[in-house]
């Protein structure tokens, strides 16, 4: 890969998140305004429901625009990513993609996805700033607009706490104090489980104690997942593992519905969607739980990470990038569309005013006996903690499941698991033709 094009790629990605000046436009031209249709668009997205919510905008402010969207419905993941890169080099790309964030520095450094921020007018407001952080690469370039997120949040069983004489956990020491109180008064439960199968919690919490795994110097790629925040995590949940004072075994697994509909399990670290989960793994205990910020790390700290969330972008492809803008702002901030969104697709909306209306003025049904739970979820996801994904996000999490998989099973060094994800990351990157500063 010539040097140029290496260099392009380093500077039009999420490294830039430390502060760098405003990437160029990428575009695919001026296209069409908004409004000056007849305009028809194409929207990959996997949101369930989404083409019902859609309707409502082609019934609505579409039709007063002349500018129509058509649904094509995707897998989500690395399956989507790839299907828009491929469609991306024959120039055929959809004029609208839902991406999880950490797929954008692979789309933005591929070329993929236009700058849109001239054309959103001033939705920055609408987002807390580590979210809208996401979407930007810490740049003056917009790359998507926000759609929904998954802040980190505890929940624990109130009634099992109650009757060990458990306290909530504000702070991590606070967790393993926890964890060890509960194991000596009921050594056959467990306070929770080190998955091994979800690399986007262990980002999550990563997140929350200050990690940046990728960030750049200069034109060159710095990979920081064996970093002193990610190295506190990874021993803190080793330790736990080691000792035996929680489980080891993976989530969404039969036996794991068990541990928590039995009350074997009662705490999850999770995110806002917990409720959908806990729902179908553990009906019989509707109404016992409750839920808490994430602890910190210091009793001065309010932060927490980010577990899922995805956007609305706009492709280079588009030959009307201005019209793709504004369906992607409407669908994002317009209370109607993201109340549809809630109701359709059972997503938390990344708008702060909507996730205080609507669909979320009442607790989920799970959570009835939390009156409060939609507006400590609101504050909580104010906190998100900014992020710095980069470009193999894929090879991190595989090696993540590999490497942690196989020291969680039999107990051992979780920060050698570490070194063995980052440089399988660093790797990648070199294989792929970027520089790699070590």
């Amino acid at each position: 890969m010539p040097h140029t094009k290496r260099r392009r790629l380093v500077t039009t990605a999420v490294a830039v998140s430390l502060g760098a000046t405003a990437l160029a436009a990428c575009g695919s031209g001026d296209g069409d305004e908004a409004g000056s249709g007849p305009v028809s668009l194409t929207y990959w997205t996997w949101t369930p429901g989404m083409d019902k919510v859609v309707d409502l905008w082609n019934k609505g402010p579409g039709k007063k625009q002349r500018i129509t969207v058509t649904v094509k419905k995707q897998a989500s993941g690395d399956t989507l990513v790839t299907k828009i890169l491929t469609a991306h080099k024959a120039k055929k790309a959809p004029d609208l993609v839902q991406a999880e964030y950490q797929a954008l520095p692979t789309l933005v450094s591929n070329d993929a996805l236009a700058d849109i921020s001239g054309k959103v007018g001033d939705v920055k407001g609408k987002f807390a700033e580590g979210v809208w952080q996401q979407t930007t690469l810490g740049t003056d370039a917009v790359y998507a607009v926000p759609q929904d997120i998954g802040p980190m949040m505890f929940y624990y069983r109130e009634d099992l706490f109650k009757q060990y004489g458990l306290k909530v956990p504000t702070t991590w020491e606070q967790f393993a104090q926890t964890a060890r109180r509960l194991k000596e008064k009921a050594p056959d439960k467990s306070l929770t489980t080190f998955s091994a199968n979800d690399s986007g919690l262990f980002a999550g919490l990563a997140q929350q104690a200050g990690a940046k795994w990728w960030t750049t110097s200069g034109d060159k790629w710095k990979v920081g997942i064996d970093d002193a925040a990610t190295r506190k995590v990874a021993t803190f949940w080793g330790g736990l593992v080691k000792d035996g004072v929680i489980d080891n075994q993976p989530m969404y697994t039969p036996s794991w519905n068990k541990a928590l509909d039995t009350g074997k399990q009662i705490a999850w670290v999770s995110a806002v969607w917990a409720p959908g989960t806990l729902t179908t793994a553990a009906p019989d205990t509707k109404g016992k739980w409750a839920m808490a910020p994430l602890p910190q790390w210091s009793l001065d700290q309010d932060v927490t990470g980010s577990w899922g969330g995805s956007s609305t972008a706009v492709t280079t492809d588009s030959a009307h990038p201005e019209a793709a803008a504004a369906f992607a702002t409407w669908l994002n901030t317009d209370h109607d569309a993201l109340n549809a969104l809630a109701k359709e697709g059972g997503i938390y909306p990344a708008s702060t005013s909507a996730q205080l209306s609507g669909a979320f003025s009442n607790p989920p049904a799970y959570f009835a006996n939390q009156p409060d739970f939609y507006t400590k979820a609101a504050d909580i996801a104010k906190t998100t903690a900014p992020s710095a994904w980069g470009p193999n996000v894929n090879v991190a999490y595989t090696s993540f499941k590999d490497a942690f998989g196989a020291a969680a099973k039999n107990p051992s060094d979780f920060a050698g698991a570490l070194r063995t994800m980052q440089d399988a990351t660093v790797a990648d990157l070199e294989k792929q033709g970027f520089e790699v500063s070590r």
